[in-house]
């Protein structure tokens, strides 16, 4: 797939976005959530018991199914549809449909609809995307952790199931203020163990440090957005993962035994 700047409008409805593998900088044993990352740029899953990922491969204007809390609703932009999922599609040439929910996370029901299993039930399956995006949940941080995970797997089995097909990439936590909360950190560890143990890619805007003090102010909405991303930060957001889409696409096929395999033969 190669991406391009953007030449066509995007289209946008509600449904769903999954997950995929761990980055580079996996983020196992990290006790400082603000630590630099092993690598600048995400590759397949290195975390213990992880499963390489496969490169991606969406083909030419694919439809992409974005799922997540109030960051991928759009929240703060001028207008819901200049949020980062939306603004997306350009990017790839293709078309996002977009279901954000304000609120809602894997264990908690948010503002306009329920967690996100409910939701992922509620999906229809005829959407048939090329890829989905689930992204979150900040939202989780002040619910019970020992629930976490059995609702992360919970949804995400459900997502599999009514997307058998699909590839699924998981989009972690970003940052919604600094210095970054230890339950933002433990959230986003935990996706990125859960994503790489199905083989799938991750995408880790904490690990990555998309969004630190030097940006912060223009990526963040700290007044009457209440630290939502800006117009500028649903850019910047959109630009990093059509990025990561991108290398998820070029990453080499890796055998068993650790060797690179051509993914052209």
């Amino acid at each position: 797939m190669t991406l391009h700047p953007p030449t066509r409008r995007r289209r946008a409805a509600l449904a769903v976005v999954g997950a995929l593998t761990v980055v580079a900088g996996a983020v196992l044993g990290i006790t400082r959530p603000w630590m630099p990352p092993v690598e600048t740029a995400p590759v397949a899953a290195a975390v213990d018991s992880g499963i390489a990922p496969i490169p991606l491969a969406l083909g030419e204007h694919p439809t992409v199914l974005v799922f997540g809390d109030s960051w991928t609703y759009g929240s703060a932009a001028t207008e819901p549809t200049l949020g980062y999922a939306y603004l997306l599609a350009d990017l790839i040439q293709g078309e996002t449909v977009v279901d954000g929910v304000r609120g809602s996370g894997y264990q908690k029901p948010g503002v306009d609809g329920p967690t996100y299993g409910e939701r992922i039930a509620a999906l229809d399956a005829d959407i048939n995307p090329d890829a989905v995006i689930i992204e979150g949940s900040i939202n989780d941080r002040r619910e019970d952790p020992a629930g976490f995970v059995p609702a992360v797997n919970a949804a995400w089995d459900a997502l599999t199931t009514k997307f058998p097909e699909t590839p699924i990439i998981v989009m972690g936590p970003a940052p919604h203020e600094l210095p970054v909360g230890a339950t933002t950190a433990r959230i986003d560890r935990d996706l990125a163990t859960l994503a790489a143990s199905r083989g799938w890619w991750y995408i880790s805007p904490v690990q990555d440090r998309w969004i630190t003090e030097a940006n912060y102010l223009d990526v963040i909405d700290v007044g009457a957005g209440r630290k939502h991303p800006t117009d500028a930060g649903h850019r910047f957001l959109a630009e990093k993962v059509s990025d990561a889409l991108q290398q998820f696409s070029d990453a080499p096929v890796t055998a068993a035994d650790g060797t690179r395999l051509d993914p052209a033969k």
